[in-house]
């Protein structure tokens, strides 16, 4: 069953460069994943320290798989340093 996530962040004080930064970078190793269908950040226009990331995603199984990889474990740490807050995902399948 496909999969669409949705994932906030709103990055700390001074770090909404690096955020957009971080956030792009995991677009081409990510759309490279056999898994994945789509995976586009999105900013704010209202806010430019909140982003968000709309993905999508053969399974749920390839999205469990896409959290084992090298370049989202080098995002995740860098997101922990930059965020204001902890990233919140939702996951959404069609209804």
């Amino acid at each position: 069953m496909p999969l669409t996530v949705v994932a906030e962040c709103l990055a700390a004080p001074g770090q909404e460069d690096r955020l957009r930064t971080a956030l792009e970078a995991m677009i081409e190793p990510s759309l490279d994943e056999p898994g994945c269908l789509a995976y586009r950040p999105y900013a704010d226009p209202n806010d430019g320290a909140r982003m968000v990331i709309v993905e999508q995603w053969t399974s749920p199984r390839a999205l469990a798989e896409h959290f084992t990889t090298p370049h989202f474990h080098h995002a995740s740490k860098v997101l922990d340093r930059i965020l204001a807050e902890p990233m919140k995902i939702h996951r959404l399948i069609p209804a």
